[in-house]
């Protein structure tokens, strides 16, 4: 079976990225926001945005899983992770335009399609469609930030636990344990404990 050529794929993922963010565009502006998606098939522990650079465009996760991450103390914190149908977005540095702190790397072999800020700001001067496009984009990121904030304000750790195993299953599944330790901003021990105590109980 011949591979398949991921610029090919633009206009399909392009409606994929309209489906998840519900939004409906005319053929024209469809065609000029699959245009400017750039494919990057990528090897596990690529780096989309080093920690320093500028991230001058949002990645839409086909296949695989993206770490965002940054240090403190000489110690690695997970800040989010992301996988098949979500947005990667460093969000200071990308509205900002300044140096980013947090690293973007993927953590398995993965398929991803970059949009790049200018040109996507470029298409929706000409297309009310496309810049509503853009708002759901800056909408959805800034809600899981504030909504992962809350979690972490509120939630005790078995609680944290269950609200991603139910709602991001896939992060508990294929994400490395350290990680997701760190994600929900637990230690592995606990998170260990957390997650023989969820069992034992059989919270589903």
């Amino acid at each position: 079976m011949p591979a398949i050529n991921l610029n090919d794929r633009r206009r399909d993922v392009a409606r994929d990225i309209c489906r998840t963010y519900g939004v409906t565009l005319s053929v024209e502006a469809l065609h000029a926001f699959a245009n400017i998606l750039v494919p990057m098939k990528v090897l596990r522990g690529h780096k989309l945005v080093n920690e320093g650079d500028v991230c001058d465009s949002m990645f839409y996760v086909d296949r695989g899983m993206v770490l965002q991450h940054y240090k403190k103390n000489n110690v690695t914190v997970t800040e989010h992770i992301s996988h098949e149908g979500d947005m990667v977005i460093c969000i200071e540095s990308y509205f900002l335009r300044e140096p980013s702190r947090i690293v973007a790397s993927t953590i398995e072999p993965s398929v991803l399609y970059a949009i790049p800020r200018e040109a996507m700001e470029t298409i929706a001067s000409h297309s009310f469609e496309l810049c509503k496009l853009i708002f759901k984009f800056h909408q959805r990121a800034l809600i899981i930030s504030q909504q992962k904030a809350d979690v972490l304000r509120f939630e005790t750790a078995k609680e944290r636990y269950i609200r991603t195993m139910r709602e991001n299953p896939e992060i508990i599944r294929r994400a490395p344990l350290h990680n997701v330790a760190s994600f929900l901003q637990m230690t592995p021990e606990t998170l260990s404990r957390v997650r023989a105590q969820v069992t034992e109980e059989g919270i589903k």
